[in-house]
């Protein structure tokens, strides 16, 4: 039996297709995905600035990609609770402010992260 996603390579490059589109939509549709994205890559050469260890500069660059994917997904849910229907409801509500509420804790976390770096860069001058 042929499987409708293929299978070995052919899986893969299917996959990696449909995740540039999903890329492509979050830049296209959602302004908030844009200026996270744009933070991400300024953040990159700051934190190779900032950084004292190889693995310091992946946590900083890191806790920007964690948001990006936290952001997706906020998004999706969103987009999914919209497909369902637009009239107010409890539970599509409660699903958009748990997504929002998941974005706000992976954005903390990003001033948990580098603030501590902060820190110990300008106890260190």
């Amino acid at each position: 039996m042929i499987k409708p996603n293929g299978v070995g390579l052919a899986r893969v490059l299917k996959a990696a297709k449909c995740s540039m589109q999903g890329f492509a939509a979050g830049w296209r549709h959602e302004s908030a995905f844009r200026q996270e994205t744009l933070l991400t890559l300024l953040s990159v050469p700051l934190a190779a600035m900032l950084a004292q260890s190889v693995s310091q500069f992946a946590l900083l660059v890191g806790v920007w990609c964690l948001v990006l994917v936290v952001e997706l997904l906020n998004s999706a849910i969103e987009a999914l609770t919209d497909r369902v229907g637009l009239e107010r409801h409890e539970l599509s509500g409660r699903a958009k402010d748990l997504a929002s509420a998941a974005v706000f804790t992976s954005l903390v976390i990003v001033g948990l992260v580098w603030g501590a770096a902060l820190w110990e860069w300008f106890t260190l001058l």
